[in-house]
Formats: C-alpha cells, structure tokens, sequence
C-alpha cells in the first residue's frame, strides 16, 4: 500500500518543515518550480532555511518571494544572478543571505550521490578555481580531480505534471530538470501537480520518479488556485 498522502490543501502539505531545514527546491528559473508549495512555506513560517536550487530566484515569485520575506539563510546554487534576480542581489550585497555556488553538474550529481547512498566522488569541475579551496584533490590517471559530498535535503519541494494514487510522478518537458534527483536526496519529499489520476492511469514506461521516495501530493486540480 502506498505511504504517499495527498492533500488539496497546500498549506497541510507543507505542514512540519523546522527552521533551520535544507530545502531542496525543483526548477530551471521558473520552469519546474513548485510556487504553490513555496507560498505555503512562506505562510507557514518556518526560517534560518538553507535553499539548495538551480538558481535563486526569479522576479518577485516563487523562490524570490521567499527571499524576500527573509526566511532563507543561505542558498546553494548554480546561478546566483540573471537579468530578474533583484531579490537576492540585494539580500546579497546587504550581507543578508550566505551563498555557496556549486556548478550544475556537480550540484545533480551531488543530489544524485545522496539519493543512491554515495559518501562522495570526484570530479574534475572546478579544479584550479576558487570552488576548490579547502577540498581535497587527487590525481587520477594523470588527471586532477576535486571531492565533491553529498547534498542531503531534510525537504524537497519538487514540481511534477502528475501523480498516481501510489504516488509515481511523470514530468513535462523541462519542468523534469532537477526534481527527480531532489525526490531521492530528500527525507521527505513534498510535490506538486497538475492533476492524480487513479493506479494504472499512467504509462509505467514514462513513470519518472517511482512513488516509494514520494511522501506528500499536492493536487492542484483540487484547488481553489489553477494549476
């Protein structure tokens, strides 16, 4: 029997997430990116977070508009800035919010590397730049490489396009990007979607994230707000 729950109520499906929690946050900018999940977190209250994510922020929605309620200590990423990323430039240049920028490579396969039980790996990305110092290095077949850790989250919030009722994801298009290694890396893992439909209802071919690392489904067909 499936553990997944399934809620209509996107405040309960956020429901238990501690301060000082790592979130890891699905999305490539806005493709992806769970925003209803987000502005329950935001309601919900919880702060000191640590964000692990594509990028941090766009605009004044989703991700940015929780910067900009100051509920995030740090956030891990690829892209810090882009043309819309006012939000946390600022909180940035203020000396509001910690950064650690990880290159996107290494940031999924990081998650990855969580998700499968790896206690680390190395990788050749960033060798001889500054996000090498204070790792440790080693020469492989001629080649140098830095260790890379596991990036564990205590949440994921992930944005699929839809659910069975045991909790099996399938994504659209982009929108997969970094949500299916975030479901693995995750001790709970919180997504929303598009619509549920009944076992059996989706291809099992094109079932992307089995529903065994699926915890809560926010259904958004079931909402009040459109999905």
């Amino acid at each position: 029997m499936s553990r997944t729950t399934f809620h209509t109520d996107p405040l309960e499906a956020v429901g238990g997430i501690a301060d000082g929690a790592t979130v890891l946050v699905g999305g490539f900018g806005m493709a992806g990116m769970p925003v209803r999940l987000i502005d329950a977190l935001i309601e919900a209250g919880p702060t000191d977070l640590t964000i692990v994510s594509n990028n941090a922020g766009n605009g004044d929605t989703g991700l940015a508009a929780l910067l900009a309620a100051k509920r995030v200590r740090k956030v891990v990423c690829s892209f810090p800035r882009q043309h819309d990323s006012h939000v946390f430039d600022g909180l940035y240049r203020d000396g509001e919010i910690e950064l650690e920028v990880v290159p996107q490579g290494n940031l999924a396969e990081r998650m990855r590397a969580a998700g499968a039980g790896i206690g680390a790996f190395y990788s050749p990305t960033a060798v001889g730049t500054p996000l090498a110092e204070g790792k440790e290095t080693r020469t492989l077949q001629g080649r140098e490489y830095v260790l890379e850790l596991p990036i564990h989250g205590d949440v994921a919030l992930v944005g699929a396009h839809r659910a069975d009722r045991a909790g099996n994801l399938v994504y659209r298009k982009t929108a997969r990007n970094f949500g299916p290694v975030m479901a693995t890396a995750a001790a709970t893992t919180i997504v929303e979607v598009a619509g549920v439909v009944d076992a059996g209802g989706l291809d099992p071919e094109a079932v992307v994230t089995p529903g065994i690392f699926v915890d809560r489904v926010l259904d958004l067909s079931a909402t009040e707000v459109p999905a």
